[in-house]
């Protein structure tokens, strides 16, 4: 794919910009007063990078929720040419650091020193970013298409996150995708809720706004029983979502007044079929739905005549395939009642035969990249499934990895976090499907004399290094888990039980309870509601 701007050249065009430009809280900037700060703070990183005689990568981590430094830091690397790195607040401990040291940060911005205190950093230095930043010109040297602007942490197929590479050219080439895909103007607010390390909140967010000059509405966090307060208080004729906040938006009780807001049109990923259209219907606005990753190696569009529970048509020549084999899936096919009857044999990875796509590699490394650009081809380790028509379908992901709440994470390090339990003796973490979006995550672990399944979800949440995320929604507490010949965990096979196979229990606030046939048949018509299938 090819890129034709930066995101400097899109921050420079907003240097005399008099219009709003950001809003948090009680306060507001101009565009051109957020390009001062930007460039303000750009001069202030390349004179504290001299001053510490620093020579390695003009790498920054960033530890902060959705708020002003935050938008004024994505614009200052980009006109100073260095490097952002994401930083996930919800990562703890060892994890969180290991993040720091594996993208060779040399600062870490951020209002939250506790959270790394005591770790090993790699000699990155913490700073408040609340600081004095002196007044300074814009930049005389120009950004160019290929600089390396952000890395986004996402999920991979090994144990730890990677960080995914994103150039200015994508970003600001993506941003003004968006502008166009969703009819972006210069008098729209943009309600960006999402949280900014993520891909979803600079791409669906940030950058389409920047690029047209759009206001960018900035929310410390997502909130759903304040969304359609915050946009009518901000007059928010845009918003981007990604996973299940449209769901949860949903779920809150019912107003005479739902509609009566400016929303115009909504943005995101992944969210649950049959939400699309209740949201839609509910508060008087479009919702546009599509599917991708960080990696941007492949993308998938909804049309008007998607079927229900499909994703919709991929964007250029994306085929299912068997991962193994290199062979090519046959079409779903689906019984009376509209569910998958050959599951076994359709479902197969997502692969775009014309190559990396909008696929940058991962920082520092090379073989995971080559792993996704294999044979001249971008396996994505998505699972899906094709109709008759050409329509895809998404089936889960790898079974490595998992997509809770909108949170990337690999299950790895969750199974080594329970095996620390003293009664634990083996433990394996996999997806098992939402009812609405993404994934649930669920555990299976082998136990010893004395397991008390009803309290090892508080334990899991004591933990100081595991993530909300990683306190299993399912547990299955089974001495047989099934394996192989060898020995191995037949993974699969558990995620293909779900909760209908051995003895499972079911997290309840904080502990956990057996699960029972009621909750089964809960369960069955949720996802029946939902209009998402379950495989």
């Amino acid at each position: 794919m090819e890129w034709f701007t930066t995101v400097s050249a899109l921050v420079r065009a907003r240097a005399q910009d008099p219009r709003p430009g950001l809003v948090f809280e009680e306060r507001s900037w101009t565009w051109a007063e957020h390009t001062a700060e930007a460039a303000a703070r750009a001069a202030w990183y390349d004179e504290s990078r001299r001053l510490r005689g620093v020579s390695g990568p003009p790498h920054i981590g960033v530890l902060l929720e959705n708020v002003p430094e935050y938008s004024f830091w994505l614009a200052a690397a980009a006109l100073g040419r260095f490097v952002l790195v994401g930083l996930n607040a919800t990562r703890r401990g060892e994890e969180l650091a290991r993040d720091v040291r594996g993208t060779a940060c040399d600062l870490v911005l951020t209002d939250r020193p506790s959270l790394l205190e005591g770790l090993d950093l790699g000699g990155a230095q913490l700073q408040d970013p609340q600081i004095a930043y002196p007044p300074a010109d814009l930049p005389a040297d120009q950004a160019q298409l290929d600089d390396l602007y952000l890395l986004i942490f996402t999920s991979g197929t090994t144990g730890s996150p990677k960080a995914v590479c994103c150039s200015q050219g994508k970003i600001a080439t993506q941003g003004l995708g968006l502008v166009q895909r969703v009819g972006l103007g210069p008098a729209d607010v943009s309600y960006v809720s999402m949280p900014l390390f993520h891909s979803n909140a600079v791409i669906a967010g940030w950058s389409p706004s920047l690029a047209v000059g759009a206001t960018i509405a900035l929310k410390r966090k997502f909130s759903a029983s304040a969304f359609v307060d915050d946009c009518r208080a901000v007059e928010a004729t845009y918003a981007n979502y990604v996973g299940t906040p449209l769901s949860y938006v949903l779920a809150q009780p019912p107003r005479p007044d739902d509609a009566a807001n400016p929303l115009v049109r909504v943005f995101g990923n992944e969210g649950a079929p049959a939400d699309l259209t209740r949201f839609a219907e509910r508060f008087g606005c479009e919702v546009m739905d599509g599917f991708g990753s960080t990696e941007g190696g492949i993308s998938i569009s909804r049309t008007p005549d998607t079927p229900a529970g499909s994703l919709g048509l991929a964007v250029g020549d994306v085929r299912v395939l068997d991962s193994e084999t290199g062979a090519e899936k046959p079409v779903a096919v689906f019984d009376d009642e509209g569910r998958l009857a050959n599951a076994e044999a359709a479902v197969g990875e997502l692969v775009n035969m014309e190559g990396p796509f909008a696929f940058e590699g991962y920082w520092n490394a090379p073989e995971d990249t080559a792993h996704r650009n294999r044979g001249g081809k971008y396996w994505s380790g998505d699972l899906g499934y094709r109709d008759a028509d050409g329509f895809l379908y998404f089936a889960g992901r790898s079974l490595d990895r998992l997509r809770v709440g909108g949170e990337n994470f690999p299950a790895a390090p969750v199974a080594r976090l329970l095996t620390r339990h003293p009664q634990v003796v083996e433990a394996v973490v996999y997806a098992v499907p939402d009812a609405t979006a993404g994934d649930q995550l669920m555990a299976a672990v082998v136990p010893a004399d004395g397991f008390d399944p009803a309290t090892f979800g508080v334990w899991v949440a004591s933990q100081p290094d595991a993530s909300a995320t990683w306190v299993p929604r399912y547990l299955r507490v089974d001495a047989d888990l099934p394996r192989t010949a060898t020995g191995k965990v037949v993974v699969r096979q558990l995620a293909r039980d779900r909760w209908d196979g051995g003895d499972v229990w079911v997290r309840d606030g904080a502990a956990m309870r057996p699960l029972t046939a009621d909750d089964r048949a809960a369960l069955d018509k949720a996802f029946a509601e939902s209009g998402r299938p379950l495989l």
